[in-house]
């Protein structure tokens, strides 16, 4: 769940730990990260020259008004080489940095989408989509600031204070530099304590942000069904809830925001005033010049300016460093299942599979698969039927190996599919699910997706053999046409003939027919079954089932009920035997006959 991962403001150690974090996708840009801060520099001495030669301008001024037209011309063209010249490796420094703030972005985003693929589908089930999405939109904004904020405004802050410091200390009263540093000292530290008591608001923000957009995610995929109970209101209010809490945190930001920067301000009118006043005592005394004057009055103009932004920079970083590390939670978090080291490449051979004394449970404390035992012979067709909840789709999970059994093992040609790569083992079987969902995208796309190298004769071929082909020709659009959100725009029976479809066209020697007819009419059922049995001819097939009647015709029947096979055998040996399959299928054929 969301709040699982929402937590309050980053310590000292965990700020640091999320910078380490980031360290070594910086170190891949090392050589244009130098290049872009060997720019700065530059820019900051360009930028530092300026009030110096203006000193000298306005002493020569002052001083002389007969060497006018020869020296402060050089002095002027200086002054505007300089300034020239410090805009010129700003905006170097902004280029050469593109690259590596960008491509950091680039490179943490498809690692979370990675791990993301890789985390359990249990961890899926549990989590909310629109708040991974956020959380993750968040974080990679956010990289991106971390890197603009310390490269644009943090380190050539730095720098600054430290030039000016320099010049102020090499030139006049120490006490200039004294002071300046004091303001500086005072306005970091109010700025960081505030920032660090006024952060909690933020977190409460971004809480309520994702919960506002997991909420307006879930309303929005289920828009039909908002519409059958004509609940637009109700979702509305549920909405509004949300927004009310954000909106009351983001006003508790804002104000805080608004009483930190008076703070700020007033600390740093009260150094400039200090300073200027000295400034002015020492011009009176004949200690300065005009020039010396224009001179400090410049530097703390260029120091504080930037400095008046610390505190939003600060506030920031701590925001961005905050959201970073929920994204870098989550990519520490450890898949369920993993390959184990050496794990080999899957040899289906011809897809034999055996389930050997298999337990399983979700959760420790309900249990769901009991000492599970069979066998499916290669190129055969075993069907596994009985009640909601008995645990046959938890086989085919099993299966694919989306959870790992608690006990006992599951074989392919012999091969325990926990020795083998999850990659090689999904590709070696295909599913029919009972509820298919879509990509929204084309009927080429959705198709093409078992097989991204195939061709379009061999999507054609598939969908022929599914019995879908007419169908789509028969669109405005044909194999371009786009399916909506989660296939919305396709009936039941499109949807799972376009599943059909997918799996044909994989062509794995295993087929799992998860329910795949369940939800249909009869007619779609019986093009659907067609197809189905086709299918089945050329692999190894498990059929878990709702309607017995599609099963009929299976090498062997397994009735499951409460996570145990209380009966196996053909049909007509399970009729004879006149037990739950007997009674099930009488129940079925007298529903069908009404």
């Amino acid at each position: 769940m969301h709040s699982s991962f929402t937590r309050m403001p980053s310590s000292s150690r965990q700020d640091w730990r999320t910078i380490r974090s980031l360290l070594p996708y910086l170190w891949e840009y090392r050589y244009r990260a130098g290049l872009a801060i060997g720019s700065l520099i530059l820019a900051k001495l360009a930028n530092v020259a300026v009030p110096l030669l203006l000193k000298e301008i306005v002493d020569t001024f002052d001083q002389s008004r007969e060497v006018v037209l020869i020296l402060p011309l050089a002095l002027l063209i200086g002054y505007g080489l300089m300034r020239a010249g410090s805009a010129f490796f700003n905006e170097l420094r902004d280029a050469i940095f593109a690259k590596v703030r960008h491509g950091i972005v680039r490179e943490i985003s498809i690692s979370f989408m990675a791990h993301l693929h890789n985390l359990s589908l249990r961890f899926h089930l549990d989590r909310k989509t629109g708040g991974i999405t956020r959380e993750m939109e968040r974080g990679t904004r956010s990289i991106s600031s971390l890197f603009n904020m310390l490269l644009f405004n943090i380190i050539p802050t730095l720098v600054e204070v430290g030039l000016i410091a320099i010049i102020l200390l090499a030139n006049y009263n120490p006490w200039f530099a004294i002071i300046t540093f004091a303001t500086v000292a005072i306005y970091i530290t109010v700025t960081f304590a505030i920032t660090n008591w006024r952060m909690k608001f933020r977190v409460a923000m971004n809480k309520r942000d994702s919960e506002a957009s997991i909420q307006a995610v879930d309303s929005l995929i289920n828009y039909e069904t908002v519409k059958y109970f004509g609940n637009e209101r109700y979702e509305l209010d549920q909405y509004d809830r949300q927004m009310r809490s954000w909106e009351v945190a983001a006003v508790k930001s804002q104000t805080s925001m608004s009483a930190l920067n008076f703070i700020q301000a007033f600390i740093i009118a009260i150094g400039v005033t200090i300073i200027m006043v000295m400034a002015g005592q020492g011009v009176v005394d004949g200690e300065m010049t005009i020039g010396d004057l224009v001179l400090v009055n410049t530097f703390l103009l260029q120091l504080f300016i930037p400095l008046g932004f610390l505190g939003m920079v600060y506030s920031q970083i701590k925001h961005a460093l905050s959201d970073i590390d929920m994204m870098f939670q989550l990519l520490e978090k450890k898949p369920e299942i993993e390959d184990h080291p050496g794990a080999t490449t899957l040899n289906p051979g011809d897809g034999e599979i055996e389930f050997n004394n298999v337990s399983f449970s979700y959760n420790p404390d309900r249990p769901i698969l009991h000492n599970i035992s069979f066998r499916l012979p290669a190129g055969k067709k075993v069907a596994v039927v009985g009640q909601s909840g008995s645990g046959k789709s938890t086989l085919a999970r099993l299966l694919f190996r989306f959870y790992d059994v608690d006990s006992g093992q599951i074989t392919i040609n012999g091969t325990d599919i926990r020795d083998v790569t999850q990659r090689s083992l999904r590709s070696a079987v295909g599913i029919v699910p009972q509820d298919t969902v879509l990509f929204n995208h084309t009927i080429h796309y959705n198709i093409e997706y078992a097989k991204p190298e195939a061709s379009q004769a061999d999507i054609e071929h598939a969908a022929r053999m599914a019995n879908i082909h007419d169908f789509i020709v028969s669109l405005p659009q044909g194999y371009e046409s786009t399916v909506g959100e989660r296939g919305l725009k396709l009936s039941g029976g499109e949807k799972q003939r376009i599943a059909i479809t997918r799996a044909i066209l994989k062509n794995p020697p295993i087929m799992v027919f998860d329910e795949a007819t369940s939800s249909l009419d009869s007619a779609a059922e019986r093009i659907i079954n067609s197809s189905l049995r086709e299918i089945s001819t050329h692999h190894t097939t498990l059929v878990i089932a709702h309607r017995l009647s599609t099963i009929a015709d299976a090498d062997e029947i397994l009735v499951m009920d409460t996570g145990r096979i209380i009966e196996h055998g053909t049909h007509n040996e399970l009729i004879d035997m006149d037990g739950n399959y007997a009674n099930m299928w009488r129940l079925q054929q007298e529903q069908r006959e009404r």
